[in-house]
């Protein structure tokens, strides 16, 4: 394997985050890799990070729900519209994330919402990534605008000083439009040397 993890950022929610994070688990252990996910934060429900369990093994492996989601909110909105406001427990997420890798050979990281989604008043989901040192996969919906909102939240990686080690487009049914065509092509001819990844859940397996 050329990495031991992965930070899988969306360029915004409902990009299909947890789709890829599922199916990466899912396909390194099918290859006999001990890999498993996390969600450190999740709001609204705790549905992605049950998800995530379930493709790395489930209760049965001995991972819990709590190590995959250290930090949970019932309410759908960023951490940082939480009332009373919160201060997120970065060590405590450090903690989590360093006793699965001690533990697995390979850990998924998924973030919640986009790059720059606010944590606290404080601290954004670029701060978490940074402090995880982890290269960035980005994950964006394959539609009109994808453009922009990549070669931002690609920039944004790159100037945090982590390495985005490529980018997945997402086919959304719904969003189907002209540009589905011609997007992967665009971002390969601007961002030469980065792998972009056309609804290829199979070839982005190639990278690890």
């Amino acid at each position: 394997m050329k990495l031991k993890g992965v930070f899988i950022a969306g360029t915004d929610t409902g990009v299909g985050k947890t789709w890829v994070t599922t199916r990466l688990i899912e396909g390194l252990r099918s290859k006999g890799i001990r890999a498993v996910g996390m969600k450190p934060v999740e709001c609204g429900g705790r549905e992605d990070s049950t998800a995530i369990l379930s493709a790395s093994g489930g209760l049965e492996s001995g991972l819990s729900l709590d190590e995959v989601n250290p930090f949970t909110l019932p309410e759908p909105l960023a951490p940082a519209a939480a009332t009373p406001p919160i201060r997120l427990d970065f060590d405590g997420i450090r903690s989590s994330f360093k006793t699965l890798a001690n533990r697995e050979e390979f850990v998924i990281v998924e973030g919640a919402g986009g790059w720059f989604v606010p944590l606290d008043h404080e601290r954004t989901m670029a701060d978490l990534a940074k402090m995880l040192g982890l290269p960035v996969l980005v994950v964006a919906a394959n539609r009109l605008g994808v453009l922009n909102h990549t070669l931002l939240t690609v920039r944004a990686i790159q100037a945090q000083g982590l390495e985005c080690c490529g980018i997945f487009l997402n086919d959304l049914a719904a969003d189907s439009d002209l540009s589905c065509q011609s997007n992967a092509r665009v971002l390969r001819e601007i961002l030469p040397g980065l792998d972009v990844f056309d609804n290829d859940a199979e070839g982005l397996l190639n990278l690890f």
